[in-house]
């Protein structure tokens, strides 16, 4: 059937999901050895993937994450205490795990059965952990340690679930049936909770359930039936201690005080009265009629804005292949160019009913390439959450103490983006860690604290997202630098050039100033797949740094690579776009004022001297300009430069295409749009025109 969900691939999805969760609270487990709170989360998601993946088939898998799960289980019983060895080994299960996951088959085995080994060296007994453990009669879930009466005991469990937990994807009723598999069950559903018929939410769930369990099984076993709702349930599991036959039976206030559902003290004072609070108080005479009516209502409005804040805290989700975002993303492009052609017929026409229907299109067309744009959006701490594990296994292997801090996490950016944005972090990050943070001891005798630091940060500037990766190291050697790239033959010996344009030399490909390759970084290869990545993107890359304090690199990235707002200008009988973030003004240029420059090419904007390029001449176009030309001031990291044109058109929402495959490699461009008219406009590369630019002023320079 087509468009049908494989269950196995939804499992696999989850679980690639779960660990990453996993490896987040090891890594927060490290910091935090004696938090509960993330041994249940360490164990839980352990649980959930062995569970699952026994469930769809995964046996090795399944078999292989219930040995990890053990030593977990032992830590929550207090048998066994959380340790720097645990985290590291489980880290490398985690791994061990997702090769699985991606790859039933040619997984090695030797890897697996010696992390098992390991585990069993590291918890006492080896490992082998039985679920002896009993009840400590008290009215939580924890407890554990006394072993269990002999015979059958009898539970009195108290389960009401959150009210979120159908939302969630659990029904209570089949966790009923788990415990029913235990032994001998009498359930009675508590309803006290469930609101009138009009203020029902059909999500939430209302009812509770009290159960009698008689059962040989442990304390354990009723425990792990709700193990993966307790956090967003009440729950109280108590034996109930069997008298003598001869005994009387409890009465029914003293069963409703033992479950804490009353206290002694209402049972004697309703004994005599009947009635409710509210009529008792005004038969009193204590408190009017209407007073009761409005503080009545002043409850009943509480809970309704409660329950709407709620509702609203909680939304709902649902997960959707990127395939079908991305035909989605396309279909909303086509859509803006069929929206630009109708606007440019009922232009032509001059027909007001066609125009009218052209700017409901619009306003429609605008709303849902935003909506679809949002769709598309994450948040960039799905990304930096990867890069803890990555400091982790490098401030080991280095020997060196690294402490990552992230901020920003919410910022959202394209999926496209994030996805592409993996591998330049991690170069960045490996060589902030490998060539930035000095040794401990160098650290500590500049002054400085012995464990380093790298924060990774996001923030929204306008279009763009700021990403920077900044250390608290040693800085970059500018003297070095500038040594090796006249080494190389960059630059001329004594040649100026500013600090920005002297860092940039370090994304050159094969450049390292490293003394010895390790198998960290050294070989100069990382950070030039950063400048073309980065590049490829259409973001731009700045660098700040300061000998014995640290450095900083910035990437400058567009939200989007779908639909952007860009600038429609003329150059002959041809149109460009220009990405409006780009864009700071436009200002006019006569052929007169043109001429008087003598060839050097520069404008007073405002009293800053802001150098010009005559795209004419850079595209080799024929004929001569308007008599009054315009200029594009544009901006890209620190540079400010002007863009000749004949005429500014206007605004125009820019859909991307990408170049064919012959036009791919020409510089200068970075893609193409289909226009109202159904030509073709070229979308200028701004850092391109002006390396471009650059290049051909040094060339008419030797000259």
């Amino acid at each position: 059937m087509a468009g049908a969900i494989d269950p196995a691939e939804t499992f696999r999805q989850e679980a690639v999901d779960l660990l990453a969760q996993l490896e987040e609270a090891l890594l927060d487990m490290e910091r935090s050895p004696d938090d509960p709170g993330l041994v249940d989360t360490v164990f839980r998601a352990l649980h959930t993937l062995k569970g699952s993946g026994a469930m769809f088939g995964w046996d090795a898998l399944a078999a292989f994450t219930h040995h990890v799960e053990t030593a977990y289980d032992l830590v929550r019983k207090g048998e066994m205490k959380v340790s720097s060895d645990l985290v590291r080994l489980t880290l490398a299960a985690t791994d061990h795990i997702r090769d699985l996951l991606t790859a039933r088959e040619n997984v090695d085995q030797v890897r697996g059965a010696a992390l098992l080994s390991s585990f069993r060296d590291l918890t006492p007994g080896g490992g082998r952990s039985g679920h002896e453990a009993g009840p400590d009669g008290g009215k939580s879930v924890a407890g554990r340690g006394k072993s269990e009466p002999s015979g059958p005991c009898v539970f009195r469990i108290r389960f009401h679930p959150g009210p979120e937990v159908m939302a969630f994807g659990t029904n209570p009723l089949l966790l009923l049936d788990e415990l029913r598999d235990l032994g001998s069950c009498e359930v009675t559903p508590i309803t006290d909770r469930v609101p009138p018929l009009n203020e029902l939410d059909p999500v939430e769930c209302y009812l509770g359930w009290d159960i009698l369990l008689t059962t040989t099984a442990p304390r354990s076993a009723i425990e792990d039936v709700f193990i993966f709702v307790v956090d967003q349930s009440e729950l109280t599991i108590d034996r109930i201690e069997l008298g003598e036959e001869d005994a009387e039976p409890q009465r029914l206030g003293e069963i409703l005080i033992a479950r804490g559902d009353i206290a002694a003290t209402d049972i004697e004072e309703t004994l005599g009265k009947q009635e409710r609070l509210g009529s008792l108080l005004v038969k009193s005479g204590k408190v009017s009629d209407d007073r009761i009516t409005s503080a009545l209502a002043e409850q009943r409005h509480v809970r309704e804005a409660s329950k709407a804040r709620e509702t609203s805290a909680s939304a709902s989700t649902i997960r959707v292949p990127a395939e079908r975002l991305d035909s989605l993303m396309d279909q909303v492009g086509e859509l803006v160019i069929a929206q630009a052609r109708l606007m440019q017929m009922a232009v032509t026409n001059k027909e007001p009913l066609l125009t009218s229907i052209s700017e409901e299109m619009e306003r429609l067309a605008a709303s849902l390439r935003d909506t679809t744009m949002g769709i598309r959006m994450l948040p960039i701490g799905t990304l930096f959450g990867k890069f803890r594990r990555v400091v982790h296994d490098l401030s080991h292997e280095l020997g060196k103490a690294i402490e990552l801090s992230t901020a920003g996490e919410e910022t959202e950016l394209d999926k496209t983006v994030i996805e592409c944005l993996n591998d330049p972090l991690v170069h960045l990050i490996r060589n902030a860690v490998d060539h930035g943070i000095e040794d401990q001891g160098v650290r500590v005798a500049h002054d400085k604290p012995a464990a380093g630091r790298v924060l990774l940060s996001a923030v929204h500037s306008g279009a763009q997202v700021l990403i920077t990766i900044e250390d608290d190291g040693k800085g970059l050697d500018s003297a070095a630098i500038r040594a090796k790239a006249e080494e190389k033959g960059l630059i001329s010996s004594g040649q100026e050039l500013s600090e920005n344009e002297l860092f940039s030399f370090i994304f050159h490909p094969g450049f390292s100033t490293a003394a010895q390759v390790t198998s960290i970084s050294g070989r100069g290869v990382g950070m030039d797949v950063v400048k073309r990545t980065i590049d490829g993107l259409r973001g731009t890359i700045e660098v700040a740094s300061t000998v014995g304090q640290g450095t900083a690199i910035t990437l400058k990235l567009p939200l989007t690579l779908a639909i952007i707002d860009g600038l429609l200008v003329r150059l002959g009988n041809e149109r460009y776009v220009l990405p409006l973030s780009a864009v700071e003004e436009c200002v006019e240029l006569s052929r007169a004022e043109d001429h008087r420059s003598d060839g050097r090419c520069f404008l007073n904007i405002r009293g800053d001297i802001v150098a010009y390029i005559r795209l004419r001449e850079l595209f080799n176009l024929a004929g001569e300009g308007e008599s009054i030309q315009k200029v594009v001031i544009v901006s890209t990291g620190d540079t400010r430069i002007g863009l000749v044109v004949d005429q500014v058109i206007g605004q125009h929402q820019t859909v991307i295409k990408s170049l064919s495959r012959l036009h791919r490699d020409q510089e200068g461009f970075s893609g193409a749009t289909i226009l109202g008219d159904g030509s073709v406009a070229l979308i200028l590369d701004i850092p391109h025109l002006i390396k471009l630019a650059r290049e051909r002023e040094t060339s008419l320079r030797a000259a």
